[in-house]
């Protein structure tokens, strides 16, 4: 049965996501700017009181994935608070200026997380050589790769994920993601052999904030259990 993970960008979409029957979410904020940090408090809420798989996007800021110093330490920081929190996975990625994994960063996340999972994510979709990426990712120690296989959405990407998973034979999982809907999803799945696919299924409330739709990821439920 394919996993499905689904980003939520606060306590409420975590609530939606549960709602709906998700058991696994990504948790950020911020998703406007490609998602941020979440709060511990909202971490320990969605393990403890939600009895979720949180995943957690560990990120300081938008933009670039070429970290600061300062920037980074807090990374590694917020990596064992995630951990003390209970959560069960981070998400983090690390680029070099000249478009490579940042191997030395990436290896530290990992030996900071011990003993969580680590899920390196669309960083990788950044990457100048998806196929050397992807070695070093696993070189690395880390658990999954989130990516649309290195185009805008997954279903353009379709050919790439499907090399991947190919490449990847399994030593890391891929997990793809990236404009994933009930619509697209089977197809994504159906073409490129993934285990695991990312949805945000997001709508705008009426305060103008991003947040999961219950009803859309019901239907994305449904989409791959038809399939299945």
């Amino acid at each position: 049965m394919t996993q499905i993970e689904i980003c939520a960008p606060g306590r409420i979409s975590a609530e939606n996501a549960r709602n709906a029957g998700i058991e696994r979410i990504e948790l950020c904020e911020n998703l406007q700017i490609g998602g941020t940090t979440p709060t511990m408090e909202d971490v320990l809420y969605c393990v403890e009181r939600l009895n979720l798989r949180t995943h957690v996007l560990v990120r300081p800021r938008g933009g670039d994935f070429v970290y600061s110093h300062d920037e980074y330490m807090q990374i590694l920081k917020d990596i064992v608070r995630c951990r003390a929190s209970g959560a069960h996975c981070v998400v983090v990625g690390f680029l070099r200026e000249d478009g490579r994994i940042d191997t030395e960063r990436t290896k530290n996340a990992v030996r900071a997380a011990e003993g969580m999972e680590v899920t390196f994510h669309r960083a990788f979709d950044r990457v100048a050589d998806p196929y050397r990426a992807i070695e070093e990712i696993i070189e690395c120690g880390c658990h999954r790769i989130l990516t649309s296989g290195c185009r805008h959405a997954a279903e353009e990407g379709i050919q790439i994920l499907r090399e991947l998973v190919c490449r990847a034979d399994g030593r890391i999982k891929i997990l793809a993601g990236g404009g994933v809907t009930p619509e697209n999803a089977a197809r994504i799945v159906a073409e490129t052999g993934v285990s695991e696919i990312h949805g945000s299924c997001k709508r705008i409330d009426s305060k103008g904030n991003i947040v999961t739709d219950t009803d859309t990821v019901k239907r994305l439920i449904s989409s791959l259990k038809n399939y299945e």
